[in-house]
């Protein structure tokens, strides 16, 4: 018997709709998409409530509104920013 510990998954897609068809993220988790190359990652919804993730979804609000093309939330900062906020929420 094994478990799992939530935290962020990488998503094996490329960001871009037209070069691969996306996948629904799974049950309890939404995908994102951050920094330059919009990389997609698939992220426990529980990260809502924490208030530095919080934060980073202010930013979006400012800067993207709720116009968000890609189908998933559009965070803006960088990747090294966004993995190192949520590898404190795990």
């Amino acid at each position: 018997m094994g478990f799992r510990l939530p935290g962020i998954r990488k998503s094996l897609f490329a960001a871009n709709p037209a070069s691969s068809k996306a996948v629904d993220a799974p049950k309890g988790y939404l995908a994102v998409y951050v920094g330059d190359k919009m990389k997609r990652f698939v992220i426990p919804v529980s990260y809502l409530n924490q208030p530095s993730f919080q934060d980073l979804l202010s930013q979006a609000e400012e800067e993207f509104g709720y116009d968000h093309p890609m189908g998933g939330l559009t965070i803006p900062c960088s990747e090294d920013v966004f993995q190192h906020i949520t590898s404190c929420l795990n």
